[in-house]
């Protein structure tokens, strides 16, 4: 006979369980398939919350199972062919791509009709997709477009999410949601997901929400699964100490961050340059190469991405073991968005900062406002190279080899 403890022990494990949060086995299924049994933290505060109809402001570190949180109570309360159910609002495309195919994913035994909506695509084929969607994902430009053109009917919504709810604001969203949220029905269930709340979306709250709960898990990754560093550098010594620390062995895969979309390009086109293969993404670059090159990554065809911030939010890069920040960004609320694209899940990682002269205002911010605790490394011996400072020294590259080729080709004909 098994004792009283033990008893008690198998009670508090299924109650972890999503055999006890879900109302449905397909749901069950997809997740054990998706090797998801345990949930988060805050998939287990959340979600009980939103089955029971309550507005939730979700709060939560990056990395934490926040698409989870929000995207399978909406798909367990779900009848597919009754009409648009859930509205998800993300503030890139990326993560509108990301989130359908992961709530495709949860409610793969569900049979609902889950569609993503965003520019830089056709609008036609959306618009067939939207007549027929259970769950629309998307993007606020393209979705007030549809609103516009009276494609897309939210008279009848009956959930609206917005996912990194913060981005949204901090990208000057918060009047187009505005306008979605008047194009829906007064009892509509209201879904706020992001890593922190501004007074921006207070006010969303203030208007729209009807007495909502906070569902609040911890906003940051402990020292005991992220370890936080920085070397002191001078500037024009940077790059030679990135290509150094990318080169060592017990660097495998790695995000390095610019705050720039230029910086992006120079760090990414010099780390060519010096034979070490990388991806690089920036908003500029549009969206089918963004998608590839995240793919790519995700595929290992290289260890190394360069990125802007775009990359900082929602995206669900897996498996990097180290976060490198070339430069910071003035927002010190960015630099918790980066570090967080590594120990992700219970996984460990570690952010290294290179830290010259112009950064160490923004670091003391950092430092100051999230209490972060940042080690110094010690300096260590690197080669001095040449990091080229434009583009078009690249171009001219370029050209000249593509010249010599013609010239090889001409002489061996």
């Amino acid at each position: 006979m098994a004792s009283p403890v033990s008893g008690n022990s198998k009670r508090r494990r299924r109650k972890m369980s999503f055999d006890v949060l879900c109302s449905r086995p397909e749901t069950v299924r997809a997740l054990k398939e998706m090797g998801i049994v345990t949930p988060t933290p805050i998939q287990k505060k959340a979600i009980p919350l939103i089955m029971s109809g309550k507005d939730v402001i979700g709060k939560s570190k990056t990395g934490s199972g926040k698409t989870a949180a929000f995207g399978v109570p909406v798909l367990e309360k779900i009848v597919p062919g009754e009409g648009l159910y859930a509205l998800i609002v993300t503030p890139t495309r990326e993560l509108a791509d990301q989130i359908s195919k992961e709530l495709k994913k949860f409610g793969r035994y569900l049979n609902s009709s889950i569609v993503s909506v965003y520019g830089g695509v056709s609008i036609n084929s959306q618009i067939e997709e939207i007549s027929e969607a259970d769950i629309v994902v998307g993007t606020p430009g393209r979705l007030l477009d549809h609103l516009r053109r009276r494609t897309l009917d939210l008279s009848q919504l009956k959930c609206f999410a917005l996912d990194e709810a913060d981005k949204l604001v901090e990208m000057g969203f918060i009047e187009d949601i505005k306008k979605m949220l008047d194009h829906t029905p007064k009892n509509r269930q209201i879904l706020l997901f992001g890593a922190t709340i501004s007074r921006e979306i207070d006010q969303l709250k203030k208007r729209y929400m009807n007495h909502p709960i906070v569902a609040q898990a911890e906003l940051q990754v402990t020292e005991k699964y992220l370890k936080q560093y920085y070397y002191e550098v001078i500037t024009n010594e940077k790059f030679s100490l990135l290509v150094h620390l990318l080169k060592k062995d017990r660097i495998e895969r790695a995000i390095v961050f610019c705050s720039t979309r230029a910086n992006v390009e120079l760090v990414a086109k010099n780390l060519r340059y010096h034979g070490i293969k990388n991806g690089m993404l920036h908003g500029k670059i549009d969206q089918g190469k963004r998608l590839r090159v995240i793919e790519n990554f995700h595929k290992g065809r290289y260890d190394f991405l360069v990125a802007s911030p775009v990359a900082a939010r929602g995206l669900d890069i897996k498996d990097v073991t180290h976060i490198l920040n070339y430069d910071l960004s003035q927002d010190p609320q960015e630099y918790m968005h980066r570090i967080g694209r590594t120990a992700r899940a219970g996984g460990s990682g570690e952010a290294i900062t290179l830290l010259s002269p112009e950064d160490h205002m923004v670091f003391r911010n950092i430092c100051k406002s999230h209490k972060v605790k940042v080690k110094a490394l010690p300096q260590e011996e690197y080669p001095r190279l040449k990091f080229k400072k434009e583009n078009r020294s690249f171009e001219s590259r370029r050209r000249h080899n593509s010249t010599f080729k013609q010239h090889v080709k001409h002489i061996k004909a």
